[in-house]
């Protein structure tokens, strides 16, 4: 395929996901699935037409995969509900935590005993696939600035802290391999790749939204009286916080994700002391077209503007990203070895995670169920198996993980694309809308 066909096609694709939206919404799976079927159809599986090798391709995919996931953890961030008290937190912390490292361990452990792969070669399949995807998930995650369902509050922050809580496994993966450097018994590891980068990314984080909200608030005023470009203000501040994250060798993507919640925590406190109802700056996002417009002045805020344009760029990347990943399969990756190691995840390891993250926790057995079924793999993992093979993972090795990982998102993408929609309605939904 030529310039001109690649240019036809996502034409194409976004015009046909453009117009049909409304009839999208009403199928029973999600639209990931008609990309990658498309993706399917003209690769390697299927015409032929392309193929995009993501070994020869590493760099300018870790590039793609990188900018999508750090929109979708801004987007995910500003979703938040505020202001931030621990005990509603407590369960998206241990999943985020806790699951993620008994997951990681389950991974690596039947990766060195059921696909003999070298112990590190496990650790890092394990960090790769055990963070959920902010990119994909978006059917089960928090839909506007100040949604208070706790399912999708749970799933949507766990999502945005697992991005940053699977690199040091990512790393840990990398030195058992001989390609990061450990530090004696592992002490440099546990100082700097999981204390300092993780510590350090919430502060950078939390600091970068907190005075980018209070400057922004400061300059235009509840009187309007300065003009904000909201979309390049939110998009500096993602920039202007990752780069600082990687500079001091933090990890970027938590310090994405907490930027958001601190922004969205600083403009409420600041409405609040001005004497405006939080909700009021929900309203352009949240409430339904024909809603009584109100007569009391609401300034506009970052986080509410910037997050319609973030939302439209995660669609794109998650649109050509997931085109991309039907054309990097051939039928051949289709082995016992690439989905015993899917359906170990989906029904084994991902739902034990769960039970034993929210073990102790007043998180209802629905909410449990529920989040250890959804566990959406996606671009994340894509994302942390070109980072890797960036940093020197053999040809051979680098090729085994990415048909494993490509087969386990391959089949993410059809089993929870197909069932999130009819589960949803099925089995969860919120107070207000119960009869």
């Amino acid at each position: 395929m030529n310039n001109a066909h690649w240019f036809l096609l996502i034409g194409l694709l976004m015009l046909t996901r453009g117009l049909t939206t409304t009839y999208l919404g009403r199928l029973p799976f999600t639209p990931a699935i008609l990309y990658l079927a498309a993706g399917l159809f003209l690769g390697p599986t299927g015409l032929n037409l392309f193929y995009f090798d993501p070994l020869r391709h590493a760099a300018p995919l870790e590039v793609l995969t990188e900018v999508a996931v750090l929109i979708s953890l801004f987007s995910a961030g500003v979703k938040m509900p505020v202001p931030i008290h621990l005990p509603r937190w407590r369960a998206p912390l241990r999943l985020a935590w806790v699951s993620m490292l008994v997951t990681v361990g389950l991974i690596a452990g039947f990766a060195y005993f059921a696909l003999d792969l070298p112990l590190g070669a496990g650790i890092l399949l394990g960090a790769v696939l055990a963070p959920t995807d902010p990119v994909l998930a978006t059917d089960v995650q928090s839909r506007h600035p100040g949604d208070n369902d706790q399912l999708r509050f749970t799933l949507t922050s766990e999502a945005g802290m697992n991005d940053g809580t699977a690199f040091p496994f990512v790393m840990l993966g990398l030195g058992l391999l001989g390609l990061h450097e450990l530090g004696e018994f592992g002490w440099r590891w546990v100082l700097v790749d999981v204390l300092w980068a993780t510590l350090g990314a919430v502060v950078i984080g939390a600091a970068g939204g907190y005075v980018i909200g209070r400057i922004v608030w400061n300059l235009r005023g509840q009187e309007q009286k300065h003009d904000v470009l909201d979309d390049l203000v939110g998009l500096g501040l993602i920039a202007i916080v990752y780069g600082c994250s990687l500079a001091l060798h933090a990890w970027g993507f938590l310090a994405v994700f907490f930027a958001a919640v601190a922004l969205r925590q600083t403009e409420l406190n600041l409405a609040k002391s001005a004497g405006i109802q939080p909700e009021k700056l929900n309203a352009d996002v949240a409430e339904p077209m024909d809603a009584e417009p109100s007569d009391e002045p609401v300034p506009p805020v970052v986080s509410n503007e910037a997050l319609v344009f973030k939302e439209h760029l995660e669609r794109l990347s998650e649109l050509i990203l997931v085109l991309l990943l039907g054309g990097m399969m051939f039928v051949d990756f289709w082995n016992w070895r690439a989905v015993g190691l899917a359906i170990f995840l989906f029904f084994v390891a991902r739902p034990l995670s769960v039970i034993v993250g929210l073990a102790g926790t007043s998180t209802s057995w629905r909410i449990r169920g529920i989040s250890g079924w959804f566990g959406v793999r996606g671009i994340g993992s894509v994302y942390y198996l070109m980072y890797a093979v960036q940093h020197g993972v053999p040809d051979d090795l680098a090729r085994d993980l990415i048909h494993l990982t490509l087969i386990v998102i391959t089949l993410s993408i059809l089993v929870h694309g197909t069932t999130v929609k009819p589960l949803m309605r099925r089995l969860w939904r919120p107070r207000n809308e119960r009869s």
